[in-house]
């Protein structure tokens, strides 16, 4: 009875919501699910969510866990279809039309499952591996103990799945995260003070050092996955530093914004309008609201917990904000920069990620 109920409870909150939010909890192998700001329901059993990571393709969602699965879940249904262990510890995933590829730390391997999570294809690169992502017909990652990018393609025969392309050597020290802008595969070091970025069209490779204020050096480049890049900026939080850095596309540094604590996360509004800063240390409450027409701090709100995450909406003037210490999300109203809900009984929520039904 309780499970009928709650299958029509769902195809209730379907008719009315165009998005649905999963929320990783990741101390108790789950993930929340939020319609119209309320807590629906969860998805248990969900292995090691530590770090974990969902994403959506079409109308089919993956989670990649802290001890190395990948599971498939139907969003609609709440309901895990498939899993498959790829190693112990696996970091990265990206998800395309007919496949799964997973970017593996403990294994030192790169897996390529189908959609449905059967194995394809196992590349071992006597690595870590890192900064996976794709760009047409190409897999990219970078081998962090090597010091080295793989770029492999799609083989027209199939068989196997990818075959070498082109590698890049002794790109900088310890290769970690990386993003595709256009057709630029863009790698942050732990290590040296520049990134680099490999042009996929031609297939060369450049160093770029960033400089702040009075052309200081960047001494090291933060996860790309915190970065915001808008139409016209990027906003990079700084390391071991109370500011927001901002450069043209260029990378041409433009302006400083000083801010409460050393921030950790930027995330830049579907509009471009707005950046939420959110921080590490005694400030881990805060979250910071900046105009980015003026470049200034406009809105500051504590909470009564560390923040991990925050996500916009992309459907309504909404910001989500995960308070992982007292077990709740907060919505927040950015029309009017008012808390519009306060979503109770998230269990130590860290992540935040969205479904778009439509």
């Amino acid at each position: 009875m309780n499970r009928l109920f709650f299958l029509i409870l769902c195809a209730f909150a379907s008719l009315v919501a165009d998005e649905r939010v999963f929320v990783v909890e990741r101390e108790s192998s789950s993930l929340a699910v939020i319609d119209n700001q309320k807590l629906v329901g969860r998805i248990e059993n969900m292995r090691d969510m530590n770090h974990g990571i969902v994403k959506f393709y079409k109308n089919d969602g993956y989670a990649i866990t802290r001890d190395g699965y990948v599971i498939k879940i139907n969003p609609k249904t709440l309901e895990i279809v498939a899993e498959y262990k790829t190693s112990k510890s696996a970091i990265g995933f990206v998800v395309e039309d007919d496949f799964v590829a997973v970017a593996n730390y403990d294994d030192k391997s790169v897996d390529i499952l189908d959609r449905d999570l059967n194995p394809i294809q196992k590349i071992g690169t006597n690595s870590r591996n890192v900064g996976i992502r794709t760009y047409k017909n190409l897999l990219i990652f970078a081998e962090m103990d090597n010091d080295r990018l793989t770029v492999l393609r799609r083989n027209p025969s199939k068989e196997p799945f990818f075959v070498f392309h082109h590698s890049f050597s002794n790109v900088g020290e310890m290769p970690f995260d990386a993003m595709v802008e256009n057709q630029n595969y863009i790698v942050g070091f732990f290590q040296s003070d520049y990134f680099g970025v490999v042009d996929l069209d031609s297939m060369q490779f450049s160093k770029i050092s960033i400089t702040a204020q009075n052309n200081l050096p960047v001494l090291k480049v933060p996860h790309f996955g915190f970065w915001s890049l808008g139409s016209e900026l990027i906003y990079i939080p700084a390391v071991g530093d109370k500011k927001v850095l901002v450069y043209d596309q260029k990378f041409n540094f433009v302006k400083n914004i000083d801010t409460v604590g050393l921030p950790v996360f930027t995330s830049l509004s579907p509009d471009n309008k707005y950046l939420a800063v959110t921080y590490s240390g005694k400030e881990f409450p805060y979250i910071e609201i900046i105009d980015t027409s003026t470049l200034e701090v406009i809105k500051k709100y504590q909470f009564d917990g560390k923040v991990l995450h925050v996500r916009w909406s992309s459907k309504e003037p909404i910001l989500y904000v995960s308070v992982n210490d007292t077990n709740k999300v907060m919505v927040l109203n950015t029309s009017n920069w008012t808390i519009k809900e306060e979503i109770q009984n998230i269990k130590k929520p860290s992540g935040i990620f969205l479904y778009n039904r439509s």
